[in-house]
């Protein structure tokens, strides 16, 4: 499993930590008899490289200076699969997507999202998300995703150093 939350973190592996998601993946979709094709891959590989939230158009316009010939909705196919199987969120107030640190272990998330630097740090599921989940179940609703999306400054911008 990729490292806990680390986007708040100085002196993160950064390398480190793309290379353990990406096998991560790869051995969650062994598993589970899901297929990472090598655009998947590319795709997840690109969220992973920043800590901060990328949209669809952000992860197309970077693989393609890769030198990928990839269009918008190939890429939308590739994150919908990612997302479905527990690999990448789609933090919906910035319509953009990072990496599952759980990968495939929960639809429900939490996160900190810094208004200054950008920055995204994923917090395990806990009590009050599942619930929510059970209360909405209780009402015969299907939740199929709960997500709290706290928004502020993390330590560094607080403390008016750069971001991570």
């Amino acid at each position: 499993m990729p490292e806990t939350p680390t986007a708040f973190q100085r002196g993160h592996d950064h390398d480190r930590c793309v290379r353990h998601a990406l096998s991560a993946a790869a051995d969650h979709c062994r598993e589970a008899g899901l297929r990472l094709t090598p655009l998947r891959r590319k795709v997840l590989q690109a969220v992973w490289r920043s800590h901060h939230p990328l949209g669809a158009y952000e992860i197309c316009d970077a693989l393609v200076a890769e030198g990928d010939q990839v269009l918008p909705p190939t890429v939308y196919r590739a994150l919908d699969f990612l997302e479905r199987n527990g690999l990448v969120h789609r933090i919906a107030s910035l319509n953009a997507f990072i990496g599952c640190n759980q990968m495939g272990r929960h639809s429900n998330g939490r996160y900190l999202i810094c208004s200054d630097c950008g920055s995204v740090a994923e917090l395990p599921p806990d009590e009050l998300l599942e619930r929510f989940a059970f209360e909405a179940g209780a009402m015969a609703f299907e939740a199929r995703s709960v997500r709290l999306e706290a928004v502020g400054r993390c330590a560094a911008c607080a403390a008016g150093t750069t971001g991570p």
